[in-house]
């Protein structure tokens, strides 16, 4: 099991930062992943996620590793029978609002664990420990490969106390709708272009490759995500990540 683990978030990070991150970006992630495991790997996600009715989310299903991908997006506005949020608990931990115009520390924006870099930890040791009960051993390698991919868009890693660059009206190209901000733009556009633009980044990596581009920490994960973070706002606001917002960022 743990060869397994260490095997899935090593190729859960080949996605570069700039891949990411509606639909298409998450599963586009987690094929990336599955094409650079081991046959043996492979069969232990299936194993798990055939247990997807033990989640109790029919209308998010979790039975393939695409599925998977965005199972904890699709979650969210499930209730109970008595209106309530069902995974209301979980919403914090997409994301960790790291301060790009400070130095790097993760400590204010992961109180009491809820944020995406300490689920990520906290998932895997759920599945390393052989006591977890098989749902939430499914529910959390689903948690697990969606946070990845979270983690690797920049805005999920970093902001200026804007709500990872949601409250930033941005414009992309000709293209402004109103609801349009800087973190929609790097969610949908910027990551459907990388993805799109050959080469494809769904394929077979060498194994010298996946070694250098899988290896770190989360939290060395986390500090590359932070740095383009404060990139992509350097790069929206005429160069200074840090300098004055204007009332609607222009993005090619």
């Amino acid at each position: 099991m743990k060869r397994f683990l260490l095997a899935a978030i090593a190729s859960l990070g080949l996605a570069s930062p700039a891949t990411a991150f509606w639909e298409y970006g998450h599963q586009t992630v987690a094929q990336i992943a599955y094409s650079n495991v081991t046959p043996k790997t492979k069969a232990a996600i299936r194993k798990l996620l055939a247990q997807q009715a033990l989640l109790d989310t029919p209308e998010c299903p979790a039975g393939t590793i695409e599925q998977a991908s965005v199972w904890a997006d699709c979650i969210k506005p499930l209730k109970t029978t008595d209106g309530k949020s069902r995974f209301g608990f979980a919403y914090t931990w997409h994301f960790q609002d790291a301060d790009v115009c400070a130095p790097f520390d993760l400590t204010p924006a992961c109180k009491d664990g809820n944020c995406v870099s300490a689920q990520i930890e906290r998932d895997v040791k759920l599945l390393r420990d052989r006591a977890t009960s098989p749902k939430d051993r499914v529910q959390a390698l689903a948690f697990l490969i969606h946070f990845v991919g979270d983690l690797h868009q920049p805005l999920h890693a970093g902001d200026r106390n804007d709500k990872g660059g949601n409250d930033v009206k941005a414009d992309y190209g000709i293209y402004g709708p109103a609801r349009f901000n800087l973190h929609s733009i790097w969610d949908g556009p910027l990551a459907e272009r990388a993805i799109s633009t050959p080469p494809s980044l769904v394929r077979r990596y060498p194994a010298a490759e996946r070694a250098k581009i899988g290896a770190g920490t989360v939290t060395d994960w986390s500090r590359e995500s932070w740095e383009a973070a404060h990139t992509a706002y350097a790069a929206a606001l005429g160069g200074d990540a840090c300098g004055a917002v204007p009332a609607r960022v222009k993005m090619d």
